[in-house]
């Protein structure tokens, strides 16, 4: 199976005070590091080899994850001395990019089930591609109101609905080799590397409808209490088997 990178390097400024001490891939949900999740769902789709990509506190995540043996994975990190961003810390683990046929990515602050094999398919059925993006549909942070604008009434109310005529970067990617090409060595993919893909018609994309998959970027500490609940009312992240 492909190599895994996971972006674990940023400050996590929204969850402070939490991340003052804990980085953010370590801050719980529902009792569990968001990194744990992460990992669980890496060695659950087939996946046994990762590289952590720790900046920011990097030294907790390396005592809190060691080797990956308790998951069942070899867990190896790359890590940075100064923020990079995220292509920034990619670029910083180029040489493991290019040896490896096809790496799928993941932002170190999502929860998710979601199957990265099918970005790796996506690479596979169309060779110009260089890296693909996991989409999932905007949920709207807010109710919204169904109005009868010619009658100046409400009608009635939707509290937070999936919005799918509005879809979303997901924060898991796979990338061949060639991404390395395209990577800044400070700065972020998604205002770099993407942009420069997208408009060579290079990037790739897989939509997943959520339900039946979830998925949850952790940035703020209502998003905590928000998942805690989500994964309570759905019985767990990881489905039943992989398809």
């Amino acid at each position: 199976m492909s190599l895994a990178m996971i972006l674990a390097g940023g400050y996590g400024k929204r969850l402070r005070p939490l991340t003052l001490e804990v980085p953010k891939p370590l801050v719980k949900v529902a009792g569990k590091p968001v990194l744990f999740y992460q990992l669980e769902w890496l060695k659950f789709y087939g996946f046994d080899e990762v590289v952590i990509l720790a900046g920011y506190l990097k030294e907790k995540i390396i005592e809190a994850v060691g080797s990956g043996q308790r998951f069942g994975l070899s867990v190896s990190y790359v890590v940075e001395d100064e923020p990079m961003g995220t292509g920034g810390a990619l670029y910083n683990a180029r040489h493991l990019l290019a040896k490896s046929d096809v790496v799928v990515v993941i932002n170190g602050d999502i929860l998710t089930n979601i199957d990265p094999r099918k970005l790796i398919d996506r690479l596979k059925r169309d060779e110009r591609l260089v890296a693909a993006i996991g989409a999932v549909p905007l949920r709207s942070p807010y109710g919204i109101l169904n109005i009868d604008h010619e009658r100046e009434l409400i009608l009635g109310f939707r509290e937070k609905p999936i919005l799918r005529e509005y879809w979303i970067n997901a924060g898991v990617y796979a990338m061949r080799p060639k991404i390395v090409d395209y990577l800044p060595d400070r700065g972020d993919i998604e205002k770099t590397t993407f942009p420069a893909l997208a408009e060579r018609m290079l990037l790739g994309t897989v939509k997943y409808e959520t339900p039946p998959y979830y998925w949850r970027s952790i940035d703020t500490h209502k998003d905590l209490e928000e998942a805690a609940k989500e994964l309570e009312a759905i019985g767990g992240l990881l489905p039943e088997a992989p398809s």
